[in-house]
């Protein structure tokens, strides 16, 4: 004799069995969180199409925690990451949300992430027919009062299907500064960069609707420490001025046509700028 499953029943474990099956495509979407004591790092696979695939290494910090941005500021360690160890991989170039600034407790600006961050990755595969892991070392810091040095390890294999994360991936690539020119016609741009005599760099903003906007300064290798810019007490009409000095230099580094690399940020809105010092 056949059981016969009521159909209340015969629904719920319908709903249960898709639930399980949802979690399932997640979990082949994300590596499970690595953890410490203050925050949790994880992969996340984007659907793959070709020879390059996009994924992420999301971070998740306890609150009141940090970490840092690629260029850290007045202090801090910028994040490090080693994908060496994984199959079929080419290359794989990090790609970095707009950072907020922090007091860094010490009297100077830190750049950085705080709740929560998704580093977009761009991957390249060797074999485009070829299975991808990627595999993760990642070297980082968390700061609250003190901070704490963070190592952890990730891997995740890359399937030929749709992808549970494309909306989280496409979210992160929205943070991530866009490329610009000086004088771009953009609601904020940056209108002019100039020195002023030997040690100052004067940049002109342009942000009619902007309350608040910030201007990070990196110079054209890591070992360039530049200060974090700031607004300059008068400014011309119809612009922010942001100014900074030429400080921090490597040794026997010369400022004459060093390419400097500018990233203004207001709101949701975050440009990259490349200029020659001159």
């Amino acid at each position: 004799m056949i059981a016969m499953v009521p159909l209340r029943a015969a629904l719920g474990i319908a709903a249960l069995c898709a639930a399980y099956s949802t979690s399932e495509v997640r979990a082949e979407d994300a590596s499970p969180w690595q953890r410490d004591a203050h925050s949790a790092v994880r992969l996340l696979a984007g659907s793959r199409s070709g020879a390059v695939l996009l994924g992420g290494l999301a971070i998740q910090l306890q609150p009141g925690w940090k970490t840092y941005w690629r260029t850290p500021g007045d202090s801090g360690v910028p994040p490090r990451f080693d994908f060496s160890k994984s199959d079929n991989v080419e290359a794989v170039t990090v790609l970095w949300p707009a950072p907020k600034k922090f007091d860094d407790g010490a009297g100077g600006t830190a750049l950085g992430y705080k709740q929560q961050v998704v580093l977009p990755l761009r991957i390249v595969a060797k074999n485009a027919d070829k299975p991808v892991t990627l595999r993760a070392s990642v070297n980082y810091a968390v700061c609250d009062k003190l901070c704490v040095p963070v190592e952890a390890n990730a891997e995740l294999a890359f399937a030929s299907v749709a992808s549970t994360e494309d909306g989280n991936l496409s979210d992160a690539l929205n943070t991530v500064p866009k490329p610009a020119n000086i004088g771009d016609p953009n609601p904020l741009t940056i209108r002019d960069v100039k020195r002023e005599g030997k040690n100052n760099v004067l940049v002109d903003v342009i942000a009619p609707e902007a309350k608040e906007v910030s201007l990070f300064v990196e110079g054209p290798t890591p070992d360039w420490a530049l200060p974090v810019p700031k607004l300059a007490e008068q400014s011309p009409p119809g612009v922010k001025r942001f100014v900074f000095e030429l400080d921090g230099l490597p040794p026997g580094a010369s400022v004459e046509g060093a390419a400097l690399k500018l990233t203004l940020v207001s709101g949701d809105r975050a440009y990259e700028f490349n200029v020659s010092l001159n």
